[in-house]
């Protein structure tokens, strides 16, 4: 076991989570993949093997301190790039059924190269954007728990990650900085899409200590069906109104 290795190993052994050795094989192909795929098409802008392993995959895994996946059967990433959150939870945690939404068909291509080299099985990588994706029957309404880090801000990410989930189910928005402005600009459309935050947690990554916040929303009733509007309508016109 090599420093990058004892030190994933450590943080994470201090969130009780143990890394079996099929795990660390996975985790060292995702890191070869994704560099290697990343000298032909722009999946990140980290790509020193130690920096991966904390920004990329420490970081995706964090979402499980705070939600219990145990407990989750189906997850939705929307807009996950290079895979993030949801390959480094579907590696820790085999149960999950992962769906990832990403507009781009390149990155979709490596996600789905991905899945096969990593020899991950129930993925589903979809090429479509959320507002197309949400209104089809398979998809509406279907996951426990919809992800999606750093895509944008909360009053249009609701619009893109509610829709997909099940009444009583939750989203989770992985975010840097403090969210505080972005959750007063998006009670509006929290009402509108029946959406309730339920918590919002801050920790600070290891060693570099950048700030991190997880926002854990609770859906409380089906979405209307006008929601979401057609693709590009959520970023060009977010929802705002008097609450």
């Amino acid at each position: 076991m090599d420093q990058v290795q004892s030190f994933f190993t450590e943080l994470l052994g201090q969130r009780q989570l143990i890394v079996t050795d099929t795990q660390w094989n996975q985790f060292e192909i995702y890191f070869r993949e994704l560099v290697s795929w990343n000298e032909k098409m722009n999946l990140t802008g980290i790509t020193e093997r130690e920096q991966v392993f904390l920004k990329h995959f420490y970081d995706s895994l964090s979402l499980s301190f705070y939600v219990p996946l145990t407990d989750v059967r189906t997850l939705a990433d929307i807009g996950s790039g290079a895979g993030f959150p949801s390959i480094p939870l579907k590696i820790m945690f085999p149960h999950l059924q992962v769906t990832i939404v990403d507009s781009l068909n390149k990155r979709i291509q490596f996600l789905n190269h991905l899945v096969d080299s990593l020899g991950l099985d129930h993925v589903c990588c979809v090429h479509g954007r959320a507002e197309d994706e949400a209104q089809k029957p398979e998809l509406r309404e279907r996951f426990d728990l919809v992800t999606a880090r750093a895509v944008a801000r909360m009053n249009v990410l609701n619009e893109f990650c509610l829709p997909f989930v099940k009444q009583g189910g939750m989203f989770a928005a992985m975010k840097g900085s403090d969210p505080g402005d972005e959750l007063l600009e998006a009670k509006y459309s929290l009402k509108e899409l029946r959406g309730e935050v339920e918590a919002n947690y801050r920790f600070e990554l290891p060693v570099e200590q950048s700030l991190r916040h997880i926002i854990v929303i609770r859906k409380l009733a089906a979405t209307p069906r006008k929601y979401p509007r057609k693709a590009g309508t959520p970023l060009k016109q977010p929802l705002v109104g008097k609450v």
